[in-house]
């Protein structure tokens, strides 16, 4: 999830054509590369129960069979956060049916209940492969558990402290973001910047990443202001910025929502043409066209193409919409058939195949995990208009080396 786990995140991140389409393009990613708080979202789909299959390519309990991989997905079937755990779940099977492969089993173990017991559950019942958990708290958990078994984890969480040794980290990063549309803001000859950002863990690593991104990129930090989310904290800190500096460009290190509630106290004070930035979880916030105030505001993410795709399809076979992260299911199980090309039915996963550095394709764009374990994801950098969101930059399609 986000950094210990991001401030609630919203709703969490053209297209091609349609289901068809998604079908040939998850086909072609295969052959060319192949604490926790929870972002919001439409309504959760219900769990039937613990360790529930989530289609018909997953199967529950004890795989009988040996000529398929035993891979083990850790999600929230029960409880707060079931709603985004499912829609992951979901997602997987939908990789696997439009894949087509039969040499992949996946099982789905409910982590609400106890992730220590979701992970040893995982290990007997022989699955060489753990694709989750989705909260920070809960890979601090299983990642030892998994190691003693040699079995590697790829966890759903973006809090980077949780990474290392068998644990990597599928999951969106602030610093990754806030360095993308810092470097662009650059390349547009934008130089003095200010920030805006929430008490807290996540506010802390954003401004260190704000810090660290205007440094690399040539610029100027001059004023960063911390605030609690309430009215009267957010009209304090601003009148701060104004006081202390002038700016032309000023991040806002929170979410969409919250910055639909800070652009106009901005605009009022001393803001009024400054170029706002976002985060990556303004991407999951709809509304944000629809303020005059953040017109033309910059912020980076993944790519939402194919994930348009993705939700299409999703609708139309579970009759709701999914969570952004459920994404990063389907791109989990693309990665774990890639590799499975190259491994051999019970035989222990070839983790050194994480860390190609040509990394993988997926939904969300190419991504790879750098030696630290952390996914390195190629970003795009989109625009706030009148009524639409258009992107100024696409996301490189790979990495240079």
């Amino acid at each position: 999830m986000t950094e210990t786990d991001a401030p609630r995140q919203a709703n969490m991140f053209a297209a091609m054509k349609r289901s068809a389409r998604l079908l040939f393009v998850a086909s072609t990613i295969m052959l060319a590369a192949c604490q926790s708080i929870v972002p919001k979202g439409p309504g959760p789909v219900q769990p039937t129960g613990p360790a529930q299959p989530t289609g018909p390519d997953v199967t529950q309990g004890l795989p009988t069979d040996t000529a398929r991989h035993r891979v083990a997905l850790l999600v929230p079937t029960s409880g707060p956060n079931a709603g985004v755990g499912q829609s992951i779940a979901n997602a997987t099977t939908l990789a696997l049916m439009d894949i087509k492969t039969d040499k992949v089993r996946i099982t789905t173990y409910d982590t609400a209940t106890g992730a220590a017991a979701a992970a040893n559950r995982a290990l007997a019942d022989g699955n060489r492969l753990i694709l989750g958990p989705l909260l920070a708290d809960d890979a601090r958990i299983v990642g030892p558990i998994a190691a003693k078994a040699n079995v590697p984890v790829i966890s759903f969480s973006n809090d980077t402290s949780v990474a290392g040794s068998n644990v990597y980290l599928m999951g969106y990063t602030p610093n990754q973001s806030i360095e993308r549309v810092i470097g662009f803001a650059r390349e547009k000859g934008l130089s003095n910047f200010g920030a805006l950002v929430p008490r807290g863990t996540y506010g802390e690593r954003a401004g260190n990443a704000l810090l660290r991104a205007v440094e690399q990129a040539g610029g100027t930090v001059v004023s960063m202001q911390t605030f609690d989310r309430t009215p009267a904290s957010i009209t304090a800190a601003v009148k701060k910025l104004q006081a202390s500096s002038s700016y032309d460009a000023l991040l806002i290190a929170d979410s969409g929502r919250v910055a639909l509630q800070v652009a106009p106290i901005v605009r009022k004070n001393g803001g009024a043409n400054a170029r706002l930035l976002g985060t990556e979880i303004w991407n999951t916030e709809e509304s944000l066209a629809a303020s005059p105030m953040l017109r033309g505001a910059w912020y980076a993410s993944v790519s939402d193409g194919l994930y348009r795709q993705l939700a299409t399809k999703y609708r139309t076979r579970y009759g709701s919409a999914p969570f952004r992260l459920s994404s990063m299911g389907y791109d989990a199980v693309l990665l774990t058939v890639r590799i499975a090309q190259d491994w051999k039915p019970g035989a222990p996963f070839p983790t050194a195949r994480l860390r190609d550095p040509g990394g993988f394709a997926g939904i969300d764009g190419a991504f790879r995990f750098n030696r630290n374990g952390i996914a390195e994801r190629a970003l795009e950098v989109s625009e706030v208009g009148a009524g639409t969101i258009s992107v100024v930059d696409p996301a490189p399609r790979g990495f240079g080396n």
